[in-house]
């Protein structure tokens, strides 16, 4: 069942944190204006279908290639658009959605500051996809967009809805199994859409992630930040994430798993590794991340 009701609820919190985040964030607009990019190789992999080894970005910056020329990208869950920016630098025509006004502010700033040509929309998804023709190329959400989702099997089927014929939806998440943990103790459901209540709100994960979240240089910005509003998220399993897509008529290409997580140090103990990645110091590292590409035929 669509919860739009607690989905307001999370704005709030969204609309809280967002300023905080941004505050840690040093001269983004010139970081994307030089060339930088707030994306990661596993992301670009999957929009690309390639790797899942390598260093794309990399090359793409040396050789100067926009390898998403020509297709339309739609990134669902966009917040401050930094990441609909870099990828509208590959190339990609794109339009960013968020349930959030300030984030949605603060992508449009940051489009018109950098010159980078995007298109931006404040809406809930479960309201603006099914208004939209089925035009885009790529669907593309990432890092915690799903778990603010509160039907799944709903939010596929419109997301194949906007898709052309052969076009694909695009996904890497903190894995379901990461995010049952709590300051390194089961605490949280692992499937079947079950409801968190979350009252401490949404945190300053960026302030605890530093330069893997500030690629553009780190600042203190805001310290101590508590957010008043408190969140409501779904727990999803990976049988639901990839049985949601199946249901709505998508065909898996690729599932990937990772033994790292990008950007976020989503457990306090965790360090930091080339590339922005953090893992855990234990030998035996669980997957943190899951990746998909599915394909609506045709």
């Amino acid at each position: 069942m669509i919860r739009r009701d607690l989905h307001q609820h999370n704005r709030l919190a969204w609309d809280a944190a967002t300023p905080a985040h941004s505050s840690h964030k040093h001269d983004q607009a010139g970081f994307l204006r030089g060339g930088g990019t707030t994306l990661f190789d596993d992301e670009v992999h999957l929009v690309l279908g390639t790797g899942p080894e390598g260093h794309v970005l990399e090359d793409i910056r040396k050789s100067g290639a926009r390898p998403l020329s020509g297709l339309r990208l739609l990134h669902g869950a966009c917040n401050a658009g930094q990441d609909t920016l870099s990828l509208a630098q590959l190339g990609a025509e794109v339009t960013g959605v968020d349930i959030s006004p300030t984030a949605i502010a603060a992508a449009q700033t940051l489009a018109e500051e950098t010159g980078i040509p995007a298109r931006f929309a404040v809406a809930d998804l479960y309201d603006w996809l099914p208004a939209q023709e089925p035009e885009f190329d790529v669907v593309f959400m990432t890092y915690g967009a799903l778990l603010w989702m509160s039907d799944l099997d709903a939010l596929f089927a419109a997301l194949a809805g906007v898709l052309k014929p052969g076009g694909r939806v695009v996904g890497l998440e903190f894995h379901p199994l990461a995010m049952m943990y709590d300051q390194g103790r089961l605490t949280y459901p692992y499937s079947g859409g079950a409801h968190v209540v979350g009252e401490a709100g949404i945190g300053d994960y960026v302030a605890a992630s530093g330069t893997a979240l500030a690629p553009s240089g780190f600042l203190e910005g805001e310290v101590d930040f508590k957010n008043p509003h408190a969140t409501h998220e779904f727990s999803w399993g990976v049988a639901d994430i990839l049985g949601a897509q199946l249901r709505a008529g998508l065909v898996l290409e690729v599932v990937r798993e990772y033994t790292y997580a990008n950007g976020c140090k989503i457990w306090p103990d965790m360090v930091e590794q080339p590339g922005r990645r953090f893992t855990t110091t234990s030998p035996a590292v669980p997957p943190l991340m899951l990746g998909w590409s599915s394909r609506r035929p045709g």
